[in-house]
């Protein structure tokens, strides 16, 4: 989409804001859903999950060059699961595992300024390392602090720029109570009215950015499907990475090809007519993480398990799995899940 030259720029992420939930929504976000149309919803890309699509967003490459392919992924250098967004440690370095250029990193380099508003327990982190360095952190611990910062940042003296304005609340909820809970609907409301107050207080040569990583369906707990009980689905399965609705499966190295090719056949017996279940290569040639650098094929599962349905994916032989608590999840390629707002303010919405 063209845009005018502006000063400074703002893109506002909103966690897990699906452009079907925010249309569902719409009288409880005016400001938000008024600038909703066919022409500003995207797809956000895949898988639908932060770590990815937060990645692709500040590298501006998706994840078969990022890296991010997934929620958790293998780290086979140590035989492991990785958390992409709490996992890491000394053994992973954001700089190699993440080794692009983050869009903070080039504005920087050309000379603009760069910063990242959001809750400071972010700050510092390795997945901020990853995808957000070269932006300054500026901390606010509610929406409506981000908000007022993003307007001080607006009109601070200084060379142009962009920030990034995170907002974690709506993807949280979802998680915890769904997407259509009172709880999630306050946080929308709650994000439309400080949008709008800040929109309407923007210097002229301001633009402003909303979008979204993924948005989000509501599973409910008997529509679980506990993999451990699918006949020969885990035969020869060393790890079990991903997420609930996007599984990445990983066979033990010295798995035959036969054996493989029988634990594929059950899962495409079991699975075909709620998921869509794919080998690394077939995903890989489908383009689904985009182009894939050699370093990054071996963090994309064996097998990926992507829920088709109104379902999500279990391990029933890990005790106390909180994970079956949520309700509201994403990961895969259901239009609830993929289509995102894409919406403009301020200088870009004249």
């Amino acid at each position: 989409m063209g845009l005018p030259a502006v000063n400074r720029v703002v893109v506002v992420l909103v966690d897990g804001l699906g452009a079907a939930a925010l249309k569902s929504r719409a009288g409880h976000a005016r400001t938000l859903a008024g600038a909703l149309t066919p022409a500003t919803t995207i797809d956000s890309g895949f898988p639908t999950t932060t770590a990815s699509a937060l990645a692709t967003l500040t590298t501006g490459v998706l994840p078969g060059q990022h890296g991010l392919v997934g929620y958790s992924v293998l780290d086979a250098a140590n035989d492991r699961v990785v958390n992409q967004l709490s996992g890491w440690d000394d053994k992973l370095d954001p700089h190699t595992w993440q080794a692009q250029p983050t869009v903070f990193e080039q504005a920087v380099g050309l000379g603009f300024s760069a910063a990242v508003i959001g809750p400071g327990r972010y700050k510092g982190s390795g997945f901020s390392e990853a995808v957000l360095r070269g932006a300054e952190f500026i901390a606010g611990s509610s929406i409506a602090d981000r908000f007022e910062l993003a307007a001080d940042w607006v009109r601070a003296p200084g060379p142009a720029g962009i920030a990034y304005l995170y907002v974690p609340e709506l993807d949280q909820t979802g998680h915890a109570s769904g997407w259509e809970s009172p709880a999630w609907t306050t946080w929308l409301e709650t994000l439309d009215g400080e949008l709008r107050r800040f929109v309407a207080g923007l210097p002229s040569k301001a633009g402003v950015i909303v979008t979204a990583d993924h948005g989000v369906v509501d599973v409910p707990a008997h529509t679980h499907v506990l993999v451990d009980e699918l006949e020969g689905a885990l035969d020869g399965i060393r790890h079990i990475a991903g997420e609930p609705r996007c599984l990445q499966l990983y066979f033990e190295p010295d798995a035959s090809e036969a054996d493989r090719a029988r634990t594929v056949a059950a899962w495409h017996e079991s699975e075909d007519s709620r998921a869509w279940v794919a080998t690394r290569a077939e995903a890989i040639e489908a383009g689904w993480f985009g182009e894939v650098l050699p370093e990054i094929v071996a963090r994309i599962g064996d097998i990926i398990v992507a829920a088709r349905k109104n379902i999500a994916y279990y391990d029933g032989r890990i005790a106390n799995n909180h994970g079956r608590n949520m309700v509201g999840q994403h990961g895969s390629w259901s239009p609830a899940e993929v289509q995102v707002p894409l919406l403009r303010f301020g200088a870009f919405a004249r």
